[in-house]
């Protein structure tokens, strides 16, 4: 027990040397004056408001949602008989300027999201090259907003240059293994906004149940889901997630992983899954997608094209992991494919006929794909433009990275940061310290390294427990994805960690404790 009250006793003490509204991820570049100063803001009169020679203005509905957002996260708890301006200038507007015009879009890997933040005597400027950038300021500005023992709003005197180091900062959410309902979605959507993430991977669809909603195949949802009514993404919810998530400049990537974790496809596509045998005989069950049949890619395209045209990112997530070729090995006809093609006893050369065909009719539609790492290990011959997803531990993920990387492909890590792992203590550390360069390698292959993904598998996971699971503890993975290598303190880490996990609790997010001690505002509003 002494090592843990050491442990309390530091972090107890750094928290009382916690800065005046710290952010979270820590930005680039900070600079307060020396004098330091604040500026207080009145919140009747405080206002958003496009800077002259802005290329967007009023009616970018990307910005105008914020503005709403913002003002309400920051002052829906000011009272209107509050005294709002006791000393100083006030600040009473949030100019916001956008170099190149574009509200309509929708975010890419190519966004661009630095913003300058300067707070001054009565002034407030954001600028940034695009809107998504103008999205990750405003963030950065609401968490520096304070109020004083009088219940006054203020901001510090400072000076903020801030990029992302890697453009691909994901979030995968599991609604297979048990459904998230709309709601918990677009609540997590929020949160990551909150922490700068950019991707949600929708891992979809998996074995246990298929409750994505075909036009194209409505009975895939209707066989495959957990309930056809009430566990299923309708095509307009998917909509809603998609323009929730434009809103605050996150992507969506949807994960339809073949030819294995397809077992809930089956009943909904007779004909699709694999039949097992045993000996001669069928015995009734089912194993991946059936590779040697023309219908299976028939069936595949057609999937594939509603799916291209419902999610407008570029890339979809096509899977390629964990394919138990125990059923192929059982079936006749597939052994009698094999002999004929032949690949001789290698089914690892059936699963790369399979891919290869997939990535040419996705190439086909015009869309990119990312794939899981058993692609690349199994040698399937993929685009030059792939990118190679990591998420094994069998062998140590830098060396995979370094193999990815040195092939010329790009890579995704996700193995450090499965996040439905869970153990006692202050696991968010592991995630925290992990750095995704840390691998023999040129500096062109560090430049392939588009970022990474934290992970929240489903099996134990459902809307009960989502939120107190993934935060704060994804904020981890937000900060090292998005801030400078050079970040890496633990204590000053732990510090605005835990005054980034009170904020959320203000914010109603059911963020969990990183250890020890209270925040004035604890959840549920007392």
């Amino acid at each position: 027990m002494a090592a843990g009250r050491e442990l309390l006793l530091l972090l107890l003490a750094a928290a009382a040397l916690e800065p005046a509204a710290a952010v979270w991820p820590q930005p680039q570049a900070e600079r307060s004056p020396p004098g330091g100063g604040r500026c207080p803001l009145p919140p009747r009169r405080f206002r958003f408001v496009y800077a002259s020679g802005s290329a967007v203005g009023p009616g970018c509905a990307v910005l105008e949602a914020a503005f709403q957002r913002y003002w309400a996260l920051l002052f829906a708890t000011a009272r209107p008989t509050e005294n709002e301006q006791p000393w100083g200038t006030p600040c009473t507007q949030l100019l916001v300027f956008v170099a190149t015009p574009g509200c309509d879009g929708f975010p890419s890997l190519d966004s661009k999201e630095g913003y300058k933040l300067s707070v001054s005597e009565g002034s407030l400027l954001l600028s940034a090259d695009a809107v998504w950038g103008a999205l990750r300021g405003l963030e950065t500005f609401s968490q520096l907003v304070g109020r004083d023992e009088n219940g006054t709003y203020y901001i510090n005197k400072t000076e903020i240059v801030d990029f992302p180091r890697f453009p691909h900062r994901g979030l995968l959410l599991d609604t297979s293994r048990h459904y998230l309902p709309l709601r918990a979605i677009l609540e997590t959507l929020d949160v990551m906004a909150y922490n700068k993430f950019n991707v949600f991977h929708w891992h979809i669809v998996d074995d246990p149940s298929f409750p994505y909603e075909s036009l194209t195949f409505p009975e895939l949802s209707k066989q495959g889901a957990f309930n056809a009514m009430t566990h299923v993404y309708t095509a307009s919810d998917v909509q809603t997630v998609i323009e929730y998530a434009r809103l605050r400049g996150i992507r969506v990537i949807a994960e339809f992983d073949t030819p294995g974790h397809t077992l809930s496809w089956g009943p909904g596509a007779p004909g699709l899954l694999t039949p097992c045998y045993l000996g001669k005989d069928p015995s009734g069950t089912y194993g991946p997608i059936n590779p040697i049949l023309n219908s299976t890619y028939q069936f595949v395209t057609s999937l594939f094209q509603e799916v291209s045209s419902v999610f407008p990112d570029f890339f979809l997530h096509l899977g390629g992991d964990e394919v138990d070729f125990t059923c192929w090995k059982s079936n006749p006809k597939i052994r009698a494919f094999m002999k004929e093609m032949g690949f001789g006893e290698d089914y690892k050369k059936l699963e790369s006929f399979y891919i290869q065909r997939l990535l040419d009719i996705i190439s086909s539609l015009g869309k990119g794909y990312i794939v899981w790492q058993e692609v690349f290990d199994n040698g399937v011959k993929v685009r030059p433009d792939t990118i190679i997803h990591v998420w094994k531990n069998s062998m140590p993920y830098m060396q995979e990275m370094a193999n990815v990387t040195k092939a010329g492909y790009r890579a995704l890590l996700s193995a450090p940061w499965y996040l439905n792992h869970i153990s006692y203590g202050q696991d968010w550390m592991a995630a925290y310290q992990v750095e995704p360069l840390k691998f023999e390698g040129s500096p062109e292959q560090k430049d392939r390294v588009i970022g990474g993904e934290a992970c929240m598998w489903g099996e134990y996971v459902d809307a009960t427990n989502l939120a107190p699971r993934l935060w704060p503890r994804a904020g981890a993975v937000a900060e090292r994805l998005w801030s400078n290598a050079t970040v890496r303190d633990l204590h000053d880490a732990y510090v605005r960690l835990a005054a980034f996990r009170c904020k959320l609790l203000g914010r109603g997010v059911q963020a969990q404790p990183l250890y020890v001690g209270y925040c004035e505002n604890e959840f549920g509003g007392f």
